[in-house]
């Protein structure tokens, strides 16, 4: 068997009992993906927008805390965490660091600036970015690699990861996707201190064997969309020959959140995200209705919302107490549902979302649902029969269609051209003892150009001419760099790399040399 390695066997009640509060009815898993594309100007994209900052404040600050503040409790196995190499280094640098720092402080100062137009609207966002900055101040100034370490060593999460950059890794040559997923498994062991055995794998993105090379990595787990398992997402399946086990996104349970057209988000009491006090920066008013125009909405109540999320926390929780008893029944045994998301979700895109997220954390238990990592559900033998993948994504029409369609079909192109000069360079390239720094230039630029953010928002039409820009400027500096190297002439590659500077630099150990 490729990546041998014995399943435990199956444990739980008879097959079909009926389940008692001190029995669990099933098992809840919430699997958390947290991603930022490696932005220009560390934080500001387009210009102006600053995605990394509010990302940072909004979710992955509270989120974290909630997380904290349960383990703390002596509540273990909370969530399963995805968190990018690329966002990761993000959260670690200290110009990004710093720039957040700054951030908190305007926010407060913003609130302020805000308080003799809007006192109530001011009042409330005072506590939070006073609360951010303390949190930021406590925890954080050291980067999120230390915050993340405190909590998997406490058993409060698992933290997963996958391939540098965030590549469709379906579409690339097998030594590049190979020499892709270790370098972002490698850098969060680096960063951790533990190599994860999961990943989310960007997009969800599959082809059929994938799993090998997974299983070679040391993968033993990873995410896919419901469909691709056909929506039998009642178990974790292992895949093909392999031991190699996925799960699949329960897309009824995960949809009651957030879905294509509704979800709670949507619903009339939360703050709303597209409507600005221009002059503050701040969000003045609540969602009102799907269909009302900004002008018309109305001001955003705190009361009202901790009301709305107590109220679609109850109902969450009884959505996943009655899917598992419906799976219960028909596997004759306690069943899986995961719920996944992007951690944007809570906080940045959804403001009541980390509330909700704790809510439905402490009640999930009370209502007799066990709640694990992906790790916990595979040692509580929550395993199936294997199953062959078709190729799959979580994009629309759970195909390729986001990454591979006509309308990217110039960044396809544009990709290929990328990874054949990648390799020439490499195979051109005198074999060494110690890295060579031009080599793992080329490496750097060439896994930048292959990142799935810049096709995703090409066929999103979200900052198209920005994304094809990005991913045309790494091509262009692999092309040439790599054309000097296999030119021998490695002084003239030494220059170019000087001129571009270190604001693209991807992660500080990047090995090239792993591509052999």
């Amino acid at each position: 068997m490729v990546g041998a390695r014995r399943l435990p066997e199956p444990s739980g009640p008879t097959p079909g009992a009926v389940p008692t509060r001190s029995e669990p009815v099933g098992t809840f898993c919430l699997v958390l993906h947290s991603h930022l594309p490696w932005l220009a100007n560390h934080g500001r994209w387009p210009v102006g927008e600053e995605w990394l900052y509010q990302s940072w404040a909004h979710s992955y600050l509270p989120v974290l805390d909630v997380v904290r503040r349960l383990a703390a409790e002596g509540r273990r196995d909370l969530l399963t965490l995805g968190v990018t190499p690329v966002l990761a280094a993000q959260l670690d640098d200290p110009h990004c660091l710093r720039g957040m720092h700054d951030w908190l402080g305007g926010w407060q100062l913003r609130a302020h600036g805000a308080s003799a137009r809007l006192p109530d609207l001011a009042a409330h966002e005072h506590r939070l970015a006073s609360a951010a900055l303390s949190e930021f101040e406590d925890r954080w100034r050291h980067g999120g690699s230390p915050v993340l370490r405190e909590l998997t060593d406490a058993g409060a999460l698992e933290l997963i990861g996958g391939p540098a950059t965030h590549p469709f890794s379906p579409l690339l040559d097998e030594r590049v996707r190979a020499f892709a997923l270790e370098t972002g498994l490698a850098d969060t062991g680096w960063r951790i201190g533990d190599r994860p055995e999961g990943i989310w794998a960007p997009e969800c993105g599959y082809a059929p064997g994938m799993e090998h090379g997974y299983a070679a990595a040391g993968v033993r787990r990873f995410l896919v969309d419901g469909p691709a398992l056909r929506g039998e997402t009642g178990l974790g399946r292992t895949v093909g020959d392999s031991d190699v086990v996925c799960f699949g996104r329960d897309l009824d349970v995960t949809y009651r959140v957030w879905s294509p057209r509704k979800g709670y988000p949507g619903g009339r009491d939360y703050r709303d995200f597209h409507t600005y006090d221009h002059p503050s920066g701040l969000k003045p008013a609540r969602v009102t209705g799907r269909t009302v125009s900004p002008e018309r909405k109305r001001p955003y109540d705190p009361a009202r919302a901790a009301a709305a999320v107590e109220r679609d926390a109850t109902d969450f929780v009884t959505t996943v107490r009655d899917r598992l008893l419906d799976l219960r029944a028909q596997l004759g045994r306690p069943g899986l549902t995961v719920a996944a998301f992007d951690t944007e979700l809570f906080g940045h895109w959804w403001h009541e979302g980390p509330a909700w997220l704790e809510a439905v954390l402490r009640a999930l238990p009370e209502a007799g649902v066990r709640v694990t990592t992906l790790a916990g559900a595979i040692d509580a033998g929550l395993v199936g029969a294997p199953v062959e993948l078709n190729a799959s994504s979580w994009g629309s029409g759970k195909d390729w269609r986001v990454w591979a369609g006509a309308q990217v079909s110039d960044l396809v192109e544009l990709n290929a051209g990328v990874q054949r000069a990648l390799l020439a360079a490499v195979d051109h390239t005198t074999r060494a003892a110690v890295r060579d720094p031009l080599l793992d230039a080329v490496a750097g630029q060439a896994l930048l150009a292959l990142s799935s953010d810049w096709a995703f928002m090409v066929s999103k039409d979200s900052a198209a001419d920005y994304a094809r820009a990005r991913a045309q400027q790494h091509a262009a500096r692999v092309t040439e760099l790599s054309g000097l190297l296999t030119a021998g002439r490695r002084t003239a590659a030494a220059r170019r790399v000087a001129r571009w500077g270190d604001g693209d630099a991807v992660f500080g150990h990047l090995d090239a040399r792993g591509l052999r």
